[in-house]
């Protein structure tokens, strides 16, 4: 079972090709959602020495740092590196 965690957005990389599937439509309707109900899955990441290198959930978390936030609910997962 995975644990949730907390950590800083600042520690989480965004690999250059996930940030290229991006889509700012996606983002402000996740934001309004988060908004109204919370982040409901938190993303996927994981460890890289002293940061997080994001596996699933890109829109999650620029929906979070949209709507200003520090802090996103993770999971850390065993992932290939890409």
């Amino acid at each position: 079972m995975m644990k949730k965690q907390i950590v800083a957005i600042q520690d989480v990389y965004v690999p250059v090709q996930r940030r290229q599937t991006l889509d700012r439509q996606k983002v402000d309707v996740l934001a309004e959602s988060i908004l109204a109900k919370g982040q409901e899955a938190p993303i996927l990441v994981r460890p890289d020495g002293n940061r997080f290198v994001l596996v699933e959930g890109l829109h999650r978390l620029e929906a979070c740092k949209a709507l200003g936030e520090t802090t996103v609910p993770v999971y850390l997962v065993q992932a290939r590196k890409h």
